[in-house]
């Protein structure tokens, strides 16, 4: 572990209460650095970050560095950084494929990183007005799609466009690359893609809910590229309802591509609701009341969609 000293890196000074909260904080704080050349070493890593985080425009805590900490494992060549704060350690995952020491380097979330605890700390999502053509990355490029969180997306109709396909995947956040392979003569799709989300903690729940859903007469088949199986955790399941209701409605539009008298309510009321046969002719009624403020209603009735 390398503490960086106060002169030389302005690490302001840690009370008792301070240092709890450091503490409570630490793992949305920390962000991990795969891939490092044999040269590098903690003071290095230190000033290389904390130097293109000023370039980029991603220092948020004041002057000084963003980076206090760092810890290097040299065998398996990967470093923990340790930042002044979490939205800052948020912008420095926006650096994955960075050059450092003439090698790119992997910028993930450490294994001990909580999302859900994290999102009441700060943003958990670069800052989309980070500079970072200033280091040489280029935002939403293809580049910024190696690692173990790349996902393939295969079995996509071919007539599916660029646009179509990232505002399905966007159901779950930003992409922070996005491929769509095409016929290098025809300029065709080829049915295929792969991505990576700036937030990689929902690669997971983006796979579980895509995967094996039917877009026309073709079955997605949606993975890591590296064929992870994780499953999303229990505390990212309110993340994966949302997101499987958005690609419901978005995969209506993509089949239909055009109006229907066909309206549907989704989250109107739950199974127990539908019990009470009394209760069920009032919720026909209220239901049958209400829709006819807007027009004439040909038909009416209750389907139970699990997921």
């Amino acid at each position: 572990m390398f503490p960086l000293a106060t002169s030389q890196f302005g690490a302001l000074p840690v009370m008792p209460v301070q240092a709890m909260t450091q503490q409570a904080t630490r793992h949305a704080r920390r962000v991990y650095v795969g891939g490092l050349p044999p040269t590098a070493n903690e003071q290095s890593v230190a000033t290389f970050f904390s130097g293109v985080m000023a370039l980029i425009g991603g220092n948020t805590a004041g002057p000084g560095d963003a980076v206090v900490n760092v810890y290097i494992n040299h065998e398996k060549k990967f470093a923990f950084v340790e930042m002044r704060s979490v939205e800052e350690a948020s912008n420095a995952m926006a650096l994955d494929g960075i050059i450092f020491e003439g090698a790119p380097v992997k910028v993930r979330r450490p294994s001990d990183y909580n999302p859900s605890l994290a999102a009441a700390l700060g943003p958990s999502q670069p800052n989309p007005n980070l500079n970072l053509a200033a280091v040489g990355l280029i935002p939403g490029s293809a580049g910024g799609l190696e690692g173990p969180d790349r996902i393939f997306v295969g079995g996509l109709p071919y007539y599916f466009t660029e646009a179509q396909i990232r505002e399905l995947l966007e159901s779950f956040g930003p992409l922070r690359g996005f491929d769509l392979v095409k016929d290098r003569e025809t300029g065709n799709s080829k049915g295929y893609a792969f991505c990576v989300y700036q937030d990689v903690s929902v690669t997971d729940i983006a796979c579980t809910a895509l995967n094996g859903i039917k877009m026309g007469d073709k079955t997605l088949t949606v993975r890591r590229a590296n064929q992870g199986t994780n499953q999303p955790k229990p505390e990212q399941e309110s993340v994966l309802q949302h997101a499987q209701q958005q690609i419901a409605l978005q995969k209506l539009m993509l089949q239909g591509g055009s109006a229907t008298k066909v309206m549907c309510l989704t989250h109107a009321l739950s199974v127990d609701d539908l019990k009470d046969d009394e209760e069920y002719e009032d919720i026909m009624e209220d239901m049958r009341q209400e829709g006819g403020k807007h027009g004439k209603i040909h038909g009416q009735s209750f389907d139970i969609i699990s997921h």
